[in-house]
C-alpha cells in the first residue's frame, strides 16, 4: 500500500508515473492527429482547440471527418458526444473510489482531464493507494497528459510535411494500443476476458456488418466476458468452500 505524507507527494508520484511512458505515448498520438489534420488543410488553431475542448482522440478524429464531409455543427456535436459516451462509465467507476472529502463540485472540472490512459492506470493503481491520496495522484498523472497534448498537437501540424503518412497513422494508433495493454494488465479477470472477446469477435462482426461492428463487439463481447467472469468466480469460490 502506497502512502504519502502530503498531497504534493501523491501528486508528484502521479506525475512521475505519467512521465515514464503514458504521457509520451499520448503525445505521439496527438502528434499524429496534428499531422493528419495538416494533410487536410485544417487550421492548427482548430486542431489545438479540439484537443483543449474534447481531449479524446476518437472524438477529435470524428469531428474532423464530419466537418470535412460537410456535416452541420449540430450533427457533428451530437456524433462527438455519442463517441465520448464511454467517459460516463469511466467516470462512474473511477470517481467513487476517491476519498469522500474530495467528492465536491470541483470534480466536474477535474474529470475533463481524464483520458483512457489515466483511467486505466489509476484503476490499476488505486488498489495500492490510500483513498485520501487518490485524487492528488490522479491529478498528478492526468495534468501532464493534458497539458503536453496541446503542444504535441501543434507540433504534429508543424512537422506534418516531414512525417510519412504510414508513420502518422501508426502514431495515431499508439495510444489505443497502450490503453489496450494497460486495460488487459488490470487485476479483474473480466478485463482480460473482454480484450480476448473483442479481439475474437471484432473481425467477425466487421465482416458481417461493418457499420455496426464496433457496437456489437462491445455489447456482445463485453456481456460474454462479464458472464464468464461470474461463472469462473463462482466456480473458484465453490472449489475453495469444498476444499
Amino acid at each position: 500500500m502506497n502512502t504519502f505524507d502530503r498531497n504534493a507527494q501523491a501528486f508528484a508520484q502521479g506525475t512521475k508515473e505519467a512521465l515514464k511512458a503514458p504521457v509520451w505515448v499520448l503525445c505521439a498520438s496527438m502528434l499524429g492527429f496534428g499531422a493528419v489534420g495538416h494533410t487536410h488543410d485544417i487550421s492548427p488553431f482548430w486542431l489545438v482547440l479540439s484537443t483543449v475542448l474534447i481531449f479524446a482522440l476518437p472524438g477529435q478524429i470524428l469531428l474532423m471527418e464530419m466537418m470535412l464531409g460537410g456535416a452541420s455543427w449540430l450533427s457533428a456535436g451530437l456524433a462527438v458526444t455519442l463517441s465520448s459516451s464511454r467517459f460516463v462509465t469511466m467516470a462512474v467507476t473511477l470517481l467513487p473510489r476517491l476519498d469522500h472529502p474530495h467528492k465536491t463540485s470541483r470534480l466536474y472540472a477535474y474529470v475533463h482531464l481524464m483520458a483512457m490512459t489515466s483511467w486505466a492506470v489509476c484503476m490499476n493503481r488505486f488498489d495500492r493507494i490510500e483513498a485520501r491520496w487518490r485524487l492528488p495522484f490522479f491529478l498528478g498523472f492526468a495534468l501532464p497528459c493534458f497539458v503536453l497534448s496541446i503542444p504535441a498537437t501543434w507540433a504534429g501540424d508543424a512537422l506534418a510535411e516531414h512525417v510519412p503518412m504510414p508513420l502518422t497513422l501508426a502514431l495515431v494508433m499508439l495510444n489505443p494500443l497502450f490503453f489496450l495493454l494497460s486495460f488487459a494488465a488490470a487485476k479483474p479477470l473480466s478485463n482480460r476476458l473482454a480484450v480476448i472477446m473483442g479481439l475474437a469477435l471484432g473481425p467477425l462482426f466487421y465482416l458481417w456488418d461493418s457499420s455496426s461492428s464496433l457496437l456489437l463487439t462491445g455489447l456482445v463481447g463485453g456481456s460474454l466476458a462479464f458472464a464468464l467472469s461470474l461463472v469462473l468466480k463462482r466456480h473458484k469460490t465453490g472449489a475453495q468452500n469444498h476444499g
